[in-house]
């Protein structure tokens, strides 16, 4: 697994308030978590894998949560944020509870794999595919959409990605 960022999140991140709270949400083994906080974000990272996490203990601005996101009970979010991150997962109950978390001003910033994955392999599960327009769709009523983008992405692994950034309007 690479341990550097994603090039759509670090383009997005400046959109997020300076010193400002993140969520790495299904943050895996912390590629974005550990580079959010060396830019001086706050950041929780959460993922239901201790042992992908167990490079950022100790680290500072990092607060990590081993959770099931898609356990029986719904997950409740304890806190609001400036920025929220989610890197390759899907889990589509959770997608109108990140508007919801987020602040106001607050960015959104989300990629992940869409229909047509399946023919460079894994993940190929329609469960886990995102539908043409899916992050616009969830998203439009919602957030002022900054960016979107989708279709097939040669470098640096080929895969059919979708991604959004997004923005909460001030109150």
């Amino acid at each position: 697994m690479s341990t550097t960022p994603s090039a759509w999140i670090v383009k997005y991140a400046a959109l997020i308030r300076s010193h400002g709270r993140v969520l790495d949400l299904a943050c895996g083994g912390g590629r974005h978590a550990i580079w959010l906080a060396a830019q001086g974000y706050v950041v929780d990272a959460i993922d239901r894998d201790a042992t992908a996490m167990a490079a950022m203990v100790g680290l500072a601005h990092i607060h990590i949560t081993v959770a099931d996101l898609e356990a029986a009970t719904a997950y409740q979010f304890k806190e609001q944020y400036d920025g929220i991150v989610v890197s390759r997962y899907l889990y589509r109950p959770l997608l109108p509870q990140l508007a919801q978390i987020l602040k106001p001003g607050g960015v959104l910033i989300y990629e992940t794999f869409m229909l047509g994955n399946a023919r460079y392999g894994k993940p190929s599960n329609p469960d886990f595919l995102l539908q043409p327009d899916e992050l616009l769709a969830n998203y439009a009523q919602t957030l002022r959409i900054v960016a979107f983008e989708q279709g097939d992405e040669p470098a640096p692994t080929a895969a059919v990605m979708q991604r959004i950034c997004a923005v909460k309007a001030d109150s």
